[in-house]
């Protein structure tokens, strides 16, 4: 069966944005460690680079890896709709949860009003890609879908928000993952991967 991956960076405390939405505070490092965190990222993760800058960061042509299909609420679609990019991700299959969104933003994205539990069981249940469901954000969403989260995978970079988009906010219910991996980069992120017990 799939698996739903919650792939996401985060800061010290807890949180995926500012209260704005803003994520471009995350501190990269210098031009060298920036450089050297993003190949390797990039390599592992090559999908989960937005399609506008893939030819620009060598992955024009690069295979999807880990998964075939991401799954977003509207606050992490909105910065890409806001800039006139209807479909972010054109190489996966793109889900939308929103009760707001108009259902034909556009013809590569389903736009999901009602129970994203519903879908994503779904979506695990489907044979034969041999590739998951990529959870991109936001909070609430994630929150909502925790009890279907297989799997984590935390970059978590060294700065205190203070306020703003929590990586889960849901109800109260402690979810034990354990550790399967960790690796450390040199411009201080720590990039997690966490199976569920």
């Amino acid at each position: 069966m799939r698996k739903l991956v919650y792939y996401v960076a985060v800061t010290l405390d807890g949180r995926i944005a500012g209260p704005g939405g803003e994520y471009d505070f995350f501190p990269a490092g210098d031009e060298q460690q920036t450089a050297a965190y993003s190949a390797w990222a990039n390599t592992l993760y090559p999908e989960t680079v937005p399609t506008a800058i893939r030819a620009a960061v060598g992955l024009a042509d690069a295979p999807n890896r880990h998964f075939d299909t991401v799954l977003m609420g509207l606050g992490t679609y909105r910065p890409a709709l806001d800039k006139g990019i209807t479909s972010p991700y054109a190489h996966l299959r793109q889900y939308v949860v929103s009760s707001t969104l108009k259902p034909d933003v556009d013809p590569a994205v389903t736009v999901v009003p009602g129970d994203p539990q519903a879908l994503v069981r779904e979506l695990k249940r489907e044979e034969g890609t041999g590739l998951d469901v990529w959870l991109c954000g936001g909070g609430k969403l994630a929150g909502t879908l925790l009890p279907e989260i297989d799997e984590l995978v935390i970059k978590n970079y060294p700065v205190v928000a203070g306020a703003g988009v929590p990586a889960f906010d849901g109800a109260f219910d402690p979810t034990a993952f354990d550790v399967a991996e960790r690796t450390a980069f040199a411009n201080g992120v720590t990039l997690t991967r966490l199976t569920r017990r």
